[in-house]
């Protein structure tokens, strides 16, 4: 087989990101044509058809992923050694890409970021928001360079770099009874109070359903969104309860503007945070400092 060239890879996981020939061909600003004629080439090279194609697009074959893999190791070298041959130049300047909850912004910005852009003046950030089933894909894809998420499941394409036990809590207004209450248990926050809840694919919203499926209760929330502030307005709205960790809404409990407390469900007391970045990937010196530097700094890693 022929080593695969940069371009072939370029015009294959361009394919792979977009699902269809027509979309990579616009990302990549060619003619469809021109990636269809690079597709059929590459698999011929290959000797195995990379793609399984459907009216709804194409997926990967199990030789379709692993050629997948080795583009990302390819990307991810050419990355570190153009950080390297940057140091080498006395060029300090590159650029982080961060994939993380909402519930961690706040912290991010005011414990991490805040005091390393004053020892790092010359490194850019891409700093973008998902929900856990997003930053663990993004960071197993290669798309982000740091991920933080609540909770997420294991994942052998990641490693966590930095883990704290952050119980999932109940978030009230201030004086519900629910608050007042020695032990609280998840089945009687749903079954006594309206509740908003974030949409699928979040850490939290997998603990509770996956805590209200073993009591027997089904999910109903009255209000389901992706965002975390949404909750908060929710919540100090009085219109009803939330379930998020603590370091979620720490701005409102500085202002006394909503009770938290946890709850007593063993599997939503040992909820945890976790710092990630892909499995056996050779970190960028930068990444790696950030990535140490967020781990020590951030409300979310200190127990």
């Amino acid at each position: 087989m022929e080593t695969l060239d940069a371009k072939a890879l370029r015009m294959f996981t361009a394919v792979v990101r977009t699902g269809s020939i027509r979309s990579a061909a616009e990302l990549l600003h060619v003619a469809a044509s021109v990636v269809s004629r690079q597709i059929a080439e590459t698999e011929k090279n290959v000797g195995l058809p990379l793609f399984e194609r459907s009216s709804r697009g194409v997926g990967l074959t199990d030789a379709g992923r692993l050629v997948l893999e080795h583009a990302q190791r390819v990307i991810e070298d050419r990355n570190l050694l153009s950080e390297q041959l940057d140091q080498l130049r006395s060029v300090q300047q590159t650029r982080i890409r961060i994939c993380c909850g909402e519930g961690f912004l706040g912290d991010m910005i005011e414990h991490g970021l805040k005091t390393f852009v004053t020892v790092y003046p010359l490194v850019a950030y891409s700093l973008t928001l998902g929900s856990t089933d997003d930053v663990l894909d993004t960071v197993a894809n290669g798309d982000s360079d740091i991920g933080i998420a609540y909770n997420p499941v294991i994942d052998t394409r990641l490693r966590s770099l930095a883990i704290s036990r952050q119980p999932l809590c109940l978030v009230a207004p201030n004086g519900h009874p629910l608050l007042s209450r020695p032990s609280i248990r998840l089945k009687d926050c749903l079954a006594e109070s309206p509740y908003a809840l974030l949409s699928k694919g979040h850490g939290v919203t997998q603990l509770v359903a996956r805590v209200a499926a073993d009591c027997g209760m089904a999910v109903a929330p009255l209000v389901e969104t992706p965002s975390i502030d949404v909750l908060r307005r929710f919540v100090i709205a009085e219109l009803g309860v939330t379930f998020l960790p603590n370091f979620s809404v720490a701005t409102e409990l500085s202002r006394s503007a909503l009770g938290v407390a946890e709850l007593s469900d063993t599997l939503l007391a040992q909820a945890s945070a976790h710092l990630i970045v892909k499995a056996r990937r050779r970190l960028p010196t930068s990444v790696d400092r950030l990535a140490s530097h967020l781990a020590s700094a951030m409300a979310a890693f200190k127990a």
